[in-house]
C-alpha cells in the first residue's frame, strides 16, 4: 500500500485555504506573489551587493595571419629572418626572464626579482622556485646560461648576437645568473625579454641545424600557451602549415591563462584574410591595411589601435643633393607638408604626426604642435626662402639662386619604397612642394631594391623611407656619428657633436629623469638642424572578438607584443561571492 508523507502543517493550511471566501483567496495569492516577487527581488540584490564577476576559463580564440611558421624559436624569430607567424607563436611558447609591461617598463616573468649594481655593470637576476618547461622538466639558471651562449655563438647566425655582445652571462647557483657589462648600458633590460630555450632539449643539437630542426616546428617552452597540434597540407612535395593548435599552459610563471585555446591559421593573401574574418571563420586579424581596418570598423568589427614606435620621415641627403646644406630650403620643404593631411590620405587616420626622431612610447616623446593653416605655412616657407636669397619665379613655378655666377634651381628626386602607403606619401609630398614652386621627381623601388641600392650605399637626394626604434626607442644607431656609414643606420650622414655626447652619455645614464632630460635635449637639437621632416608614426591595427575581456594593447614595439598580457584575456565570467575572490 503506498501513502504519502506529509506535513501536519499541510492538512491544516489546506482547511484554512477552504474557509477563504473567494475574494480573500484573491487577496491572499496576490500577497503570495509579492512576497514571493520580493523576495526574489531582494536575492538578486543580494547577490549583486555580495558577488563579483570574474574570469572563467574557457574557450577558443582563432588568429588569422598572413605567413607560414618555420623559424618558432626566439633566437631566430625576427624580423631579419622569422616570419609574423614565427614572431607570434615564439611570443606565446616562450618566456624571457622579463616582460614587457606595455608602458615603457618591465615585470618579472621566469625571474622572481633581479638587482643592479652601482656602476650598472652587473646585473643579477634569481627565478621563481619551481618553474616548469612544457614537457615538466625543471627550469634552472643553467637554461638561462646555455640560451645566452647559443645567442653569441656565431655559427647559429642569430639576429640576437649583437644585443649579447659583451655580454658575460655566468651561473652563480640553480636559480641564480649573472650578466657582466663592459660597459653601463641602461636599456640593457630588453635584452632579458628575450625566450629562453631548454637546455636539456637543444644542447644536442649540431649547430648546423640550430635552424632546421622539428623544435622550431614543434616547440617547447614556458611561456602562456604550449604546443599541441599542427595541421599541414603537401604542396610541390613540401609539408607546409595550414593552422597550428596551442593549449594554455597551467604552470606558466605568470599564472593559467583563462583562454583554453588558442589556433592559428594560415592565409596567403589580405583578401582571403578579410573573408575569413567576415564569414567568422577566424576571430582576430592583424597586419591588415588601413582600409581594410576602416571598412570592417564601419561594419561593426572591434578594431583595436596604438602607435608603433616607428619613424616614417624624409630623410635629405646634401652630399648628393647640394641645396640642402641650406637650411632654409630644408625648412621650407617641412613648411609646405600637410601632415594631418598625408595621415587622412595614406593611412585613414590610423598615425599620429611627428615633429622629431622621437616617436610615442620612446623617452622624450613629445606630441607634434598643432599644424598652422597651409596658407599661412606657405607665407612663412616663401618668405623664408627669401630671407635666404632665393627668388620666385611665379610664370614658370620655380626658386632660383645664383652662386659664385652658377644659377641653382630648388629642385629634388625622391626616393621611396613601392609599399602602397609609402607611393601615396610620396604623391601626396610631389604635390605640396609642387604648389611651393619645387620640382619633384619620385622613384619607387621594390622593397629589396631600395633597401641595397639607394638605402645602404647612400645613393638617394631625399628618402622617404621608416626607422624602426625598438623597446625604449633608443635613436643612437639612426642620429649617432659613428653610424653614418653602412652598415650604420645614420642615412642622412647626420654630424652633430653635442648630439652625440648626449647619445653616448644617456646609454650609460640609469637615472629616469635625467634620461628624460637628456632625450629632450637631443629632440631639440634635432629640430633645430632639420637633417629630415619627420612625418607620422604609423598604427598597429588589430580586429580583435567583441567577447574578448582583459585585453590591454599598450605601447608595443611589433605585432607579437599583442600578446604581452594574453594569459589574463577571457570570454566568459564566473559569479563569485567576494568573501572567496582571494
Amino acid at each position: 500500500m503506498n501513502s504519502r508523507f506529509t506535513f501536519p502543517i499541510e492538512g491544516r493550511f489546506a482547511l484554512v485555504l477552504k474557509a477563504f471566501s473567494h475574494r480573500e483567496n484573491q487577496i491572499f495569492f496576490t500577497a503570495m506573489g509579492v512576497l514571493v516577487g520580493t523576495t526574489i527581488v531582494l536575492l538578486i540584490g543580494v547577490n549583486h551587493a555580495y558577488t563579483v564577476q570574474v574570469p572563467a576559463n574557457g574557450g577558443t580564440l582563432i588568429e588569422g595571419v598572413l605567413s607560414t611558421p618555420a623559424h618558432i624559436n626566439p633566437l631566430l624569430a625576427t624580423s631579419d629572418i622569422g616570419t609574423e607567424s614565427d614572431r607570434d607563436i615564439s611570443a606565446l611558447v616562450y618566456s624571457g626572464l622579463l616582460r614587457s609591461d606595455g608602458e615603457n617598463g618591465f615585470i618579472p616573468d621566469l625571474a622572481e626579482s633581479y638587482s643592479t649594481s652601482p656602476d650598472g655593470l652587473v646585473y643579477t637576476f634569481t627565478l621563481k622556485p619551481n618553474l616548469e618547461w612544457h614537457d615538466g622538466k625543471k627550469i634552472t639558471a643553467e637554461d638561462i646560461v646555455f640560451t645566452i651562449k647559443t645567442a653569441q655563438d656565431g655559427r647559429i647566425k642569430s639576429p640576437k648576437r649583437a644585443s649579447w655582445d659583451g655580454v658575460a652571462v655566468e651561473q652563480v647557483d640553480e636559480l641564480t645568473v649573472r650578466f657582466t657589462l663592459k660597459k653601463p648600458y641602461a636599456p640593457f633590460l630588453e635584452n632579458t625579454t628575450m625566450g629562453i630555450l631548454p637546455e636539456h632539449i637543444w644542447k644536442t643539437i649540431d649547430y648546423n641545424r640550430f635552424d632546421t630542426n622539428k623544435y622550431n616546428r614543434e616547440p617547447i617552452g614556458s611561456g602562456p600557451y604550449k604546443f599541441s597540434s599542427i595541421e599541414t597540407t603537401t604542396k610541390d612535395g613540401d609539408e607546409i602549415p595550414v593552422s597550428y593548435t596551442l593549449k594554455s599552459f597551467s604552470s606558466f610563471a605568470l599564472g593559467k591563462p583563462h583562454i583554453d585555446t588558442i589556433k592559428f591559421v594560415f592565409f596567403r593573401s589580405e583578401e582571403a584574410l578579410v573573408q575569413a574574418v567576415k564569414t567568422q571563420s577566424v576571430d582576430a586579424v592583424n597586419s591588415i591595411s588601413p582600409e581594410v581596418a576602416r571598412k570592417l570598423e564601419l561594419e561593426g568589427f572591434r578594431i583595436e589601435h596604438s602607435p608603433l614606435p616607428r619613424v616614417l620621415a624624409v630623410f635629405f641627403n646634401q652630399n648628393e643633393q647640394p641645396i640642402f646644406t641650406d637650411s632654409s630650403v630644408r625648412k621650407a620643404l617641412a613648411l609646405a607638408v600637410d601632415k594631418k593631411s598625408v595621415i587622412d590620405k595614406a593611412l585613414l587616420g590610423y598615425g599620429v604626426a611627428l615633429d622629431s626622431p622621437l616617436p610615442p612610447g620612446t623617452i622624450g616623446y613629445k606630441a607634434a604642435e598643432p599644424e598652422k593653416e597651409r596658407s599661412e605655412r606657405l607665407s612663412e616657407a616663401h618668405a623664408l626662402l627669401e630671407k635666404a636669397g632665393w627668388k620666385y619665379n611665379s610664370e614658370k613655378n620655380i626658386w632660383t639662386k645664383t652662386v659664385k655666377k652658377e644659377v641653382q634651381t630648388i629642385h629634388l628626386d625622391l626616393a621611396t619604397s613601392e609599399a602602397s602607403e609609402l607611393k601615396t606619401v610620396a604623391q601626396e609630398l610631389k604635390n605640396s612642394w609642387e604648389e611651393l614652386g619645387v620640382q619633384v621627381n619620385v622613384r619607387v623601388f621594390a622593397t629589396g631594391d631600395l633597401k641595397e641600392t639607394i638605402v645602404r650605399p647612400r645613393k638617394f637626394e631625399a628618402l622617404f623611407f621608416g626607422q624602426v626604434l625598438g623597446q625604449g626607442g633608443d635613436p643612437y644607431p639612426f642620429w649617432h656619428s659613428s653610424q653614418r656609414l653602412d652598415p650604420g643606420l645614420n642615412i642622412t650622414s647626420y654630424t652633430n657633436t653635442k648630439v652625440d655626447k648626449i647619445l653616448d652619455d644617456v646609454r650609460a645614464e640609469t637615472d629616469s629623469e635625467k634620461r628624460v632630460s637628456a632625450y629632450n635635449s637631443f629632440r631639440n637639437e634635432i629640430i633645430k638642424d632639420s637633417p629630415a621632416i619627420f612625418m607620422y608614426a604609423p598604427e598597429f591595427l588589430y580586429v580583435v572578438p567583441q567577447n574578448v575581456r582583459g585585453f590591454s594593447l599598450g605601447l608595443i614595439t611589433n605585432p607579437s607584443e599583442r600578446f604581452l598580457n594574453i594569459h589574463e584575456w577571457y570570454t566568459s565570467t564566473d559569479n563569485l561571492w567576494k568573501i572567496f575572490k582571494n
